[in-house]
């Protein structure tokens, strides 16, 4: 049993030194794609065998193609032991060597991200990035996880100027890459569409979201269309200019000096009286209004056009009632 197997084995390893099997014969292929300094074997030939990884030739730099006579390479692969090499009918065999490559949309993504991991709450989706020192295009080993290292970083946030030391991963060790320019902090803030006059009210559809550099936005620009939506501008406003909160306040819904209608509720009684606003508000706030009858002065809160509401511990209580009577 033991000499069986020992045939057996013998047999399969001579089988596995052959360079081919005879049914699959090696068949050059016209291109080769690599990222590799070597080109081998197996790379010029289908069904290299175990003969695959031997080199054949140098491949062009990064980037880069060249064209490989093909009887050369028949010639080189049957010198190293792939018996069966021939041209296959092919006169060149075209050799790619791949590189990463990153162009200068891509150098300023790599800046944006760099300057944004080293100031913290800065988000790099917001930072505008205008190179003015870089390459068009850098070409990096296809190998290496990282082909750019960042060393430093030097930015000023005054004027946004920043510069860049990097290490670009290459065929053998790395080489230098500085990347200069501007790097601009956006933020979005609403506009008007057109403008609007004072004491009219501000619709969804007359803003606009407009993306400008932070350092021409003024202090408490509007962002949320929430915060305006429905609000009244207080004087005449223009179209394409940043929008604060001191631009609009709420809808005036009572005029100082407008004769108004005084609601006093309380559990079991609903008392009206007529008065005069001593002071200008929107819904919700607290005004001085004169009852017309007794000439008393006291505090109530705005519900609507027109209409007041007296607090329940009011003193207009007297008033009421004595005008009800």
């Amino acid at each position: 049993m033991m000499r069986h197997l020992l045939k057996v084995g013998l047999l399969l390893a001579g089988l596995l030194s052959l360079p081919a099997l005879a049914d699959e014969k090696p068949v050059l292929r016209s291109q080769v794609m690599t990222l590799s300094d070597i080109v081998t074997v197996g790379d010029f030939y289908s069904n290299a065998g175990l003969l695959a990884s031997k080199p054949l030739f140098r491949s062009p730099d990064m980037g880069t193609s060249g064209n490989v006579p093909a009887d050369v390479v028949a010639e080189r692969a049957r010198a190293a032991g792939l018996e069966t090499a021939g041209t296959d009918g092919l006169r060149t065999v075209v050799v790619f060597r791949g590189a990463t490559r990153l162009n200068r949309d891509q150098l300023a993504g790599l800046a944006r991200k760099a300057l944004a991991d080293r100031n913290a709450g800065i988000d790099p989706e917001r930072l505008d990035i205008r190179l003015m020192q870089a390459p068009d295009q850098v070409l990096a080993d296809p190998k290496v996880h990282d082909p750019i290292r960042i060393d430093r970083v030097e930015w000023s946030q005054s004027n946004g100027r920043f510069t860049i030391h990097a290490a670009v991963a290459v065929e053998f060790g790395t080489e230098p890459l500085t990347l200069t320019g501007v790097a601009t902090e956006m933020v979005d803030v609403l506009v008007l569409v057109q403008p609007v006059r004072r004491g009219d009210i501000v619709r969804e559809e007359d803003l606009n979201i407009i993306r400008e550099a932070r350092t021409k936005v003024p202090a408490g620009a509007l962002t949320d269309m929430e915060d305006i939506v429905g609000k009244q501008a207080r004087t005449t406003l223009r179209a394409n200019s940043p929008l604060s909160r001191n631009d609009v306040q709420r809808p005036i819904l009572i005029e100082r000096g407008e004769k108004i209608t005084v609601t006093y509720v309380m559990p079991g009684m609903k008392l009206t009286s007529r008065a005069q606003a001593m002071d200008t508000g929107a819904k919700g706030d607290v005004i001085d209004v004169m009852n017309l009858q007794s000439r008393r002065i006291v505090p109530a809160t705005i519900t609507s056009r027109g209409q007041v509401r007296v607090h329940a511990a009011n003193p207009i209580v007297a008033s009421l009632n004595s005008e009800k009577n």
